[in-house]
């Protein structure tokens, strides 16, 4: 992976997306700390497409029957302690 300067991949953003698209991702850096990375669209579909998003987990029932593992009481109402 190439590291880029922000100053000089704003005045080579050309060369900088066509690097993604030949060599992989460019990693984009400020004052020598990374801050960014420039990925051929197919990689992000591919990541994106790995981890739906919170909503969608939720939406699709995730199995919740650890329960077993960590028991609890389902009585209502639970007493508590304000001591």
């Amino acid at each position: 992976m190439t590291a880029w300067q922000v100053q000089e991949a704003k005045q080579r953003f050309s060369e900088v997306v066509r690097r993604a698209l030949d060599e992989g991702p460019q990693i984009v850096t400020r004052h020598g700390e990374e801050v960014a990375v420039v990925i051929d669209i197919a990689e992000y579909r591919r990541l994106r497409e790995d981890s739906p998003d919170f909503s969608r987990f939720l939406l699709t029932d995730p199995d919740w029957s650890d329960d077993v593992e960590f028991p609890r009481n389902r009585d209502l109402p639970r007493g508590v302690d304000l001591g």
